[in-house]
């Protein structure tokens, strides 16, 4: 839909302007988004949302950028794609922070992604104290103006010397004296006793005694304290000759009170320290990181879970299992001889045992020998080939057990600021982490130097801590965090540079995000606004629209359908267009299914304890829809992930993940054949994988135009229409559609092929056509085109249709999987179970926040989708913040109260109306609005 002017007359500073933008389904639209206010663009999936937050408006605002850069730069810029739109008028320096699961290295964490990490460096770096492991003194580093302090420090009229170790040369050591002599040095002490150097070179006694003597001390100079200048100068330069000639050492000596060594080398206790410095620090740097694991916090070593498979079993039941066997069995006999000896209970379980126990068991104590030193007989005799095997059996990614985790080398633990290490910093949550920033103590000189620093960590922490974060650790790493999570840790390192006068588009925040941690989130976005920026968030979330300054509503359905303005204004208005303000309004709502399926039968997971999960009992019920909720950092995705699915694997001979600690997991008898996890990791990872092609409907379409005459006439066969292979597809591009360019201080610049104009297949092949189309037309075609293109197939149809179910009937067949949200690739993994119809062998679905992207008008759809699932007797068991997704389930598990430490605890299982009663939720106290 046309904006009703034409012609846009307004002022710049108040407003950006889109005039004309018709990227992909957008028709033409001309849009005004008022400048430093919240705006929110939203809509069904599909509509044109992301098109013109992203295609247009950020990508105009890279292209304006680039076209700023050096001519190198802009060689390149006649052949990039720009927006098709007439013009922008307005538009600030753009910043985008999108939603997608991070695929960052092992050497990735949230530490370096906030850059928190960098600035700890920096200030261990600057102000850390080192302390030796021996004596636990400060080692320090003495200057000139230190010592001659420490000798002022005494009263006037004290008498001291300032000694120098002698350090005779390997030659000439008698032309070494004479040159100390000419440089005015007289007096040495041997074994406590002064003598002359000119005596020493005339008398053999004495010259034998002082080269075989280790305790040998050149007197620099004999002096009472004074504090004149002049005194003072002379002391500063015996001090420094002192230093010179004793090869960085000096002494002090106050005959009738004390010594006292001084040092310029970074030593204590005979150990050579290295001084801190930030790069010290670095664990993605060799002088920093730690030898044995190389700076991953991991090698492989002995893997406890293999070693110990069974944590329900006590030593004395065989928990251990190589010391099962009845060659290696004395092993077990003798620790349990000793048991009595060392406290250790054999009859209890492994899971039941106390950290101290644990260790023990691993450790051995006298004179019972453990675990470790089991393994390190056996790698004793691995010159013996079934030492060999054993030893292999047992192997798997363990903690690094020299740096513990921390991925940095061992000396760093000795720098300490508040007697805390910058290793244990790391292993901090981020709450306990600001805590202690907030009562870190230092010098005043201290303070001056970390000043900066010191703000910046809190600042970025604080927002952490808003954005709901606080359960995460800075050695986290960055791919185990889901999507939501890497927004808001990037979101988080934007706040953290303050800049004004930007342009921030935001997609979708608010993923992963409890209602309680949202009006956190809206909370940061006022503040990002009040900074001077204009802040667009594509967005689904209720509350967030709700807090927008002006909405924009893209629609009024998706694909060919949408891409108009269907509403732009304040969100508190009636809108009869705007399915979005329907929803708002009341007018549309996702209703509450009229009753709860009451299902017969449960797994039951007992004893759940990893992570942060407190020994909790719970039960699954078969045949049903089941919510699991909770605040962010509760334990959900430990339950559902590393727990539930695992386990269920195991039971059905699948042993390729290791399931969590726990005690028992009980599945009923044939309640469940299969798991599936659909979670929203891509779907495939290269440009060649489409939504078509993982539906495996590819195979169809290719057959179908390999049967058209031109082909049979050609000799063309299915290969030769697949852009996979050689045959059909063009080589220039190699079947890619595209050319990319290494810019290498920019990201690469991806162009259309000219050979093949983007189409991907060689011309020849182009000229084979079903009902008017190529394969390439085909292929440009959505969802929607495409069911109504070949309805004339209907096996072609059966499995395109349940894409246009899950609500993806807008995407186009060969649109790439890496450009598809989290929440798209993991709708299109449910049409793939669709459209298999499993209606022989109950299977359990686990889904991982699948209203990810979706409107309220989605979220019925989705609903249907699971609710055909259990229909045909499967299981959907749902990780999920959405009220509305909650209030329509038939079971739900809520776990809380907080994250990290403060969760773990299952506050309810049961139906939504129960839950509501349940005062300890916070979940509850949310979905009280939706069920009343």
């Amino acid at each position: 839909m046309r904006s009703k002017s034409n012609h846009i007359k307004s002022d710049l500073s108040k407003s950006i302007f889109i005039k004309g933008a018709r990227m992909h389904n957008l028709k033409n639209i001309d849009v005004e988004i008022p400048r430093n206010k919240l705006v929110v663009i939203t809509g069904v999936s599909g509509s044109g949302k992301s098109t013109l937050a992203f295609d247009t408006l950020y990508a105009e605002g890279q292209r304006r950028y680039v076209e700023s850069l050096s001519s190198y730069a802009r060689q390149f810029l006649e052949r990039m794609e720009k927006p098709d739109v007439d013009y922008i008028k307005g538009l600030s320096p753009a910043i985008a922070i999108e939603q997608k699961v991070t695929t960052a290295t092992t050497r990735s964490t949230v530490g370096t992604l906030t850059e928190i990490y960098d600035y700890l460096r920096l200030l261990y770096g600057r102000i850390g104290e080192t302390y030796s492991p021996i004596s636990n003194d400060l080692v320090v580093k003495h200057t000139v103006s230190d010592v001659v302090d420490y000798i002022l420090s005494f009263e006037e009229g004290e008498r001291y010397q300032i000694l120098a170790p002698l350090i005779l040369p390997s030659t000439a050591q008698e032309d070494f004296l004479k040159e100390l002599i000419l440089k005015g040095i007289n007096r040495v002490f041997v074994n406590g006793q002064a003598s002359r150097l000119d005596q020493i070179s005339e008398d053999v006694d004495l010259y034998n005694d002082l080269i075989l003597s280790t305790d040998k001390w050149i007197i620099i100079d004999r002096s009472m304290v004074r504090k004149e200048e002049e005194a003072i100068n002379r002391m500063a330069d015996s001090v420094h000759q002192a230093f010179e000639l004793g090869e960085g050492y000096c002494k002090v000596d106050f005959p009738s009170i004390r010594q006292m060594e001084f040092s310029t080398k970074f030593e204590l206790d005979g150990m050579v320290f290295d001084e801190p410095t930030p790069q010290f620090f670095n664990f993605n740097s060799p002088y920093g990181a730690c030898e044995t694991c190389e700076g991953f916090g991991s090698i492989l070593g002995i893997d406890h879970d293999l070693v110990i498979p069974d944590k329900n079993l006590s030593l004395y039941e065989g928990a251990v299992a190589p010391w099962n066997s009845s060659k290696l069995g004395k092993w077990k006999k003798k620790f349990i001889q000793y048991a009595d000896e060392i406290n250790f209970p054999i009859h209890t379980p492994i899971i039941d045992l106390t950290e101290e126990q644990y260790d023990r068991l691993w450790n051995g104590a006298r004179p019972a020998l453990g675990i470790n030193d089991f393994f390190r007989e056996v790698e004793s005799q691995t010159y013996k080939i079934q030492y060999r095997v054993l030893l292999s059996r047992y192997r798997g990614r363990t903690l690094c057990n020299q740096c513990k985790g921390t991925r940095l080398r061992k000396e760093t633990q000795f720098v300490k600021i508040n007697n805390t290490s910058i290793g244990e910093l790391l292993k901090m949550t981020i709450s306990d982490l600001h805590q202690w920033m907030k009562n870190i103590k230092l010098t005043e000189s201290q303070t001056q130097i970390a000043k900066r620093m010191l703000i910046e960590i809190s600042s970025r922490l604080q927002f952490m801590m808003d954005v709901g974060l606080d359960y995460l650790s800075l050695n986290r790493f960055s791919n185990t965090l889901s999507g939501g999570e890497t927004q808001r840790i990037n979101l988080t390192r934007t706040l953290g540079s303050n800049l004004t006068g930007s342009l921030y588009i935001l997609d979708e925040p608010s993923i992963g995000l409890h209602p309680l941690d949202t009006n956190n989130l809206i909370r940061i976005l006022k503040h990002l606004r009040d900074l001077g920026n204009t802040v667009i968030v594509v967005e689904h979330e209720e509350d967030i629209i709700r807090n927008a300054d002006h909405l924009i509503d893209i629609g009024p359905a998706a694909g060919r359908f949408g891409g108009e303005v269907v509403y732009s204004g304040p969100s508190d208005v009636e809108g009869k267009e705007s399915l979005t303000l329907q929803y708002l309004n009341g007018e549309l709502e996702i209703a509450v299914p009229s009753r709860r399926r009451k299902p017969l039968n449960y797994i039951k997971v007992t004893g759940a304890r990893e992570h942060n999960l407190k020994n909790i009992d719970v039960q699954i019920p078969l045949q049903a829809l089941t919510v699991v909720s909770g605040v962010s950092g509760s334990g959900k995705s430990t339950l559902v992930k590393q727990i539930i699915y695992p386990a269920l694997l195991n039971q059905l001979g699948d042993y390729s993940e290791k399931p969590g600690l726990h005690k028992s997991f009980v599945v009923p008898s044939k309640g469940v054949d299969k798991v599936e996890m659909i979670d929203q990791n891509p779907i495939g990872r290269s440009s060649r994988s489409n939504p078509v092609t993982y539906i495996k409907a590819y195979d169809a379409i290719r057959q179908l135009y390999a049967a058209q005459n031109l082909s049979k006439i050609r000799g063309y066969k299915p290969k030769h229409f697949s852009f996979n292979v050689d045959g059909g597809r063009c080589e220039t591009c190699k079947g890619e559609g595209e050319i990319i360019i290494e810019m290498q201080f920019l990201a690469d610049i991806h162009l259309t092929c000219d050979e093949c104009g983007g189409k991907r297949f060689k011309k020849e092949v182009l000229e084979v056509q079903y009902k008017g189309k190529s394969i390439a037309d085909v292929l440009e075609m959505s969802i929607e085109e495409s069911i109504e293109f070949f309805e004339d197939k209907k096996d072609l149809v059966r499995k395109l249709q349940p894409l246009d179910d899950v609500g993806l009937g807008y995407i186009q067949l060969g649109q790439s999987s890496s450009t598809l949200s989290g929440g798209e690739a993991q709708r299109v993994k449910l049409a793939s179970f669709l459209q298999k119809g499993w209606s022989k062998n109950p299977i359990l679905f686990l889904f991982d926040e699948p209203t990810t992207g979706l409107h309220f008008h989605d979220i019925v759809k989705l609903l249907k989708s699971f609710n055909a699932l259990i229909d045909l007797g499967h299981t959907v068991v749902v990780v999920e913040h959405d009220l509305d997704v909650i209030k329509c389930a038939d079971y739900v598990i809520d776990l809380g109260p907080k994250g990290g430490k403060g969760g773990g605890e299952l506050l309810f299982q049961g139906t939504p109306e129960d839950l509501i009663e349940e005062k300890k939720s916070i979940t509850g106290k949310f979905l009280t609005a939706k069920l009343r």
